[in-house]
């Protein structure tokens, strides 16, 4: 119960964070993919926040034997570039630069109520439904991919 917890507050400061960030707005996301327009370098500050604070939070907690709340550390394993990869990464990043959201701002804004965001989330929940069923269906994928 003290991990589920723990992860219902860690969601909630992400959450939080993406909101004062602005990261939840959609205009501001794509006002930094648009080069050409008027660029907006905020997804940069945040990103330039974002990866040391990752870094030294990876390092601190890889310091331990095991996670605090118990249990093991659970990593993915490393394949290398594939194709289900590369795939996933176009969609994420088709995704976020059409819609101006990606998982994290998506559901963060979900409590703003907004038809759009509903849909994105819907529509994010779906497609990750469909490659659960299809890489089922693909024993070979799941060889490559790690997945069991």
């Amino acid at each position: 119960m003290r991990s589920v917890i723990a992860a219902l507050a860690a969601g909630i400061v992400f959450g939080v964070g993406l909101s004062i960030s602005g990261m939840t707005d959609p205009a501001i996301v794509l006002a930094f993919l648009d080069i050409a327009g008027e660029w907006n370098p905020r997804l940069a500050f945040v990103m330039g926040a974002a990866v040391p604070t990752t870094f030294l939070g990876y390092r601190w907690a890889f310091r331990r034997s095991a996670p605090i709340l118990g249990g093991t550390f659970s990593l993915p394993p490393t394949h290398g570039l594939d194709r289900a990869l590369i795939g996933g990464a176009a969609l994420f990043g088709m995704g976020w630069g059409l819609a101006g959201y990606c998982p994290g701002p998506a559901i963060a804004s979900l409590s703003a109520g907004r038809a759009e965001v509903i849909g994105f989330v819907a529509a994010m929940l779906v497609g990750m439904t469909a490659v659960r069923v299809l890489f089922r269906l693909r024993p070979q994928a799941r060889s490559r991919t790690g997945q069991a």
